[in-house]
């Protein structure tokens, strides 16, 4: 079997997937969506967990991985190598020999002290690209911090972005940090496969995940450079001018609506469709600035609007006059929706019905992106690629599985 997918965009693509927990797994599950042969290195010494969402306990999967793996690991093969084994670095170097891709995201140093850092590797294989993913680069005076998404958010100023002034710093939760990572990082490696349909030589991508989070927030930065104060935080609100902008209660018990009147055009049509109340009708609410000085008034007024009608029906009218307004969603909503039929795909699980997942964003019109793999099971496809990546004979997986280098 060969686990590329034969006409999608990076079908051929070989990656050596070392990463764990988010960042690295998902920037690779997006290369194995388009079509590469992603083979993930693990360990039964020291599983991946992915942390995240843990499912409640089915009996169905033997390792009750949590949601996140699952997620984050589709399309990809499961090869165990121990690489605390001699047997088992020597193995990663021959598999980086066959490579085209070696992504990792341990602390920065880890890959050298085992004797697999970029340098030792590209007398192997000079066409390999290696990325490294660590919280803070490998250069710099912050190399050696020890980094979580949550730490990420703190230092690079990202949880002072987001709630309201006087509000203790707020993270983006769900691994934000992580996803903005992964996201970079695959765009560096479709630009070295670019570079080296060129060069014909590979590269080092060293990735600092705390610059993906400055980056994140680039406009905020620029903005303090520029008059020397600090932004303050918005919340819900708009810092490029649209009010009324917030998300508002609805009727019901924990409904909302998020309403943005971007220009006067928005403002008029939303107070149509409200009955055009009394309230509306104050000159100095006609214009932009006027506005904007009287946000909480108007707020109120809004809320006493939205708080007789369910927030669907908000949804339905605004929408209908043409004013930007959603719904909140629960994440049960978004799944159990007839609507998104563009959004989810349904995936076969071993031992379990299909479950919906989420597909690519976007779609080729010549290349087919539908066909989606669970992720695999520990050291499910171990004979596999060392038969064919590493062309190695029974006896010779029987002699490496005997020296430990297959735990």
């Amino acid at each position: 079997m060969n686990g590329s997918e034969g006409g999608k965009p990076l079908a051929g693509v070989r990656v050596l997937d070392f990463g764990h927990i988010v960042a690295a797994p998902f920037c690779t599950r997006i290369l194995a969506d388009l079509g590469a042969d992603v083979v993930k290195i693990e360990t039964s010494l020291r599983k991946d967990f992915a942390g995240g969402t843990r499912t409640k306990s089915t009996g169905l999967d033997p390792e009750e991985r949590p949601a996140a793996y699952h997620n984050i690991n589709r399309n990809k093969r499961s090869l165990t190598i121990n690489l605390k084994s001699e047997a088992g670095r020597a193995l990663a170097v021959r598999m980086a020999a066959v490579t085209d891709v070696w992504v990792e995201n341990f602390s920065a140093g880890v890959m050298e002290r085992l004797g697999l850092g970029p340098h030792d590797l590209k007398t192997q294989n000079p066409r390999l690209i290696f990325v490294s993913m660590s919280g803070y680069g490998h250069r710099g005076p912050r190399r050696d911090w020890r980094s979580m998404n949550l730490n990420l958010q703190a230092y690079s100023g990202l949880m002072t972005a987001t709630g309201n002034d006087g509000d203790p710093p707020v993270a983006i939760s769900n691994s934000w940090n992580d996803f903005v990572g992964g996201l970079h990082a695959c765009f560096g490696i479709l630009q070295a496969l670019s570079d080296r349909n060129r060069s014909g030589s590979g590269a080092y991508l060293d990735l600092s995940q705390f610059e993906c989070s400055v980056a994140s927030i680039g406009a905020l930065l620029f903005a303090a450079s520029l008059n020397g104060e600090n932004p303050s935080r918005v919340g819900n609100r708009s810092a490029s001018g649209a009010v009324p902008q917030g998300c508002y209660r609805c009727a019901g018990e924990d409904n909302w609506c998020v309403i943005a009147v971007e220009n006067d055009e928005h403002w008029h049509a939303l107070v149509e469709a409200m009955g055009n109340p009394s309230w509306a009708s104050d000159i100095k609410l006609q214009t932009l600035l006027g506005r904007m000085q009287r946000q909480d008034e108007i707020d109120g007024h809004l809320e006493q609007w939205t708080r007789q009608l369910q927030n669907v029906e908000v949804e339905r009218l605004l929408q209908a006059a043409g004013v930007p307004a959603e719904r909140v969603r629960r994440i049960d909503e978004i799944v159990e929706s007839r609507d998104e039929q563009s959004v989810f795909t349904p995936m076969k699980h071993p031992g379990q019905a299909s479950r919906l997942v989420a597909k690519l964003p976007f779609a080729f019109s010549h290349h087919p992106l539908s066909s989606l793999r669970p992720a695999p099971q520990l050291g499910e496809h171990n004979r596999d690629i060392l038969r064919h990546w590493a062309c190695l004979s029974d006896e010779e997986i029987a002699e490496l599985e005997s020296r430990g280098a297959l735990e």
